[in-house]
């Protein structure tokens, strides 16, 4: 095994682990306290095993993609579920999420197909130009800006189901947190 695929590994195989943590809380965002769902958890833990142990073998780039774009699919309809039924007041955390994932996710495609012509390209372009076209970092920034916006949607989802009062709040204007204040005494 090179260092090269050894590098790629260890950036990408977390990928469907998060993403199986994200599937687990979204589906289970509507149950009450002190619950667990057993088989889930089986199942996503499972899927997770399966394909590193597939992903390790085959080493195909490919498959690993197919398996989390799966996982990332699976994260979008039940999104997209919560925010047009369950909590429509939610599109706009929603969607930027989702946006800004899925650029973060186009980007990646995009150096993944196109790798040696964008790095023959930057070798072309002025330094600061060929700092910008590093697509894979893009990736890297876009999607945890947008995992980070989702899990501002899990919690406002969960602390809401829970009877508390979740407000989104931005520190300098620019950066959403979540705060919860306890539920009314009615």
């Amino acid at each position: 095994m090179t260092l090269k695929y050894e590098m790629q590994l260890l950036d990408e195989l977390p990928m469907i682990y998060s993403c199986c943590v994200f599937v687990y809380c979204l589906y289970e965002c509507f149950k009450y306290k002190n619950t667990v769902n057993y088989a889930l958890l089986f199942l996503l833990i499972t899927y997770s095993v399966v394909v590193s142990i597939v992903y390790l073998d085959l080493k195909e780039p490919v498959f690993h993609q197919i398996m989390y774009g799966t996982l990332v699919s699976i994260i979008v309809l039940r999104s997209v579920y919560i925010v047009l039924w369950v909590y429509p007041w939610l599109r706009g955390l929603g969607y930027t999420s989702l946006t800004v994932f899925l650029m973060g996710f186009f980007l990646w495609n995009v150096d993944n197909i196109f790798c040696d012509k964008l790095r023959a390209l930057r070798e072309k372009l002025p330094p600061v130009v060929g700092a910008v076209t590093q697509f894979h970092a893009w990736w890297h920034i876009l999607t945890g800006l947008g995992s980070y916006l989702h899990i501002l949607l899990s919690l406002y989802t969960r602390t809401l189901f829970l009877k508390h009062r979740p407000k989104v709040k931005f520190v300098f204007g620019i950066w959403p947190v979540l705060l919860v204040e306890p539920p009314k005494n009615l």
